[in-house]
């Protein structure tokens, strides 16, 4: 897939936004301890960090036969 390859800047883009809002969401809901809320705020977080280091890996990932 060189999709990635070919548009480095929308990677990039990408990538630190969902760094920077999932960053924003777990840091910012340690307040809300003991909220349901805040879970479910701190996984859409963690979330959005798995999906910045899966669009940072996609491009070295070798296609399978």
């Amino acid at each position: 897939m060189n999709f990635w390859k070919e548009h480095v800047v929308l990677r990039l883009v990408l990538i630190a936004a969902f760094f920077v809002v999932g960053i924003a969401l777990v840091i910012g809901e340690w307040k809300m301890t003991g909220e349901m809320n805040g879970l479910i705020r701190m996984v859409i977080g963690v979330l959005l960090l798995l999906a910045a280091l899966y669009i940072y890996n996609k491009p070295y990932t070798t296609p399978s036969r």
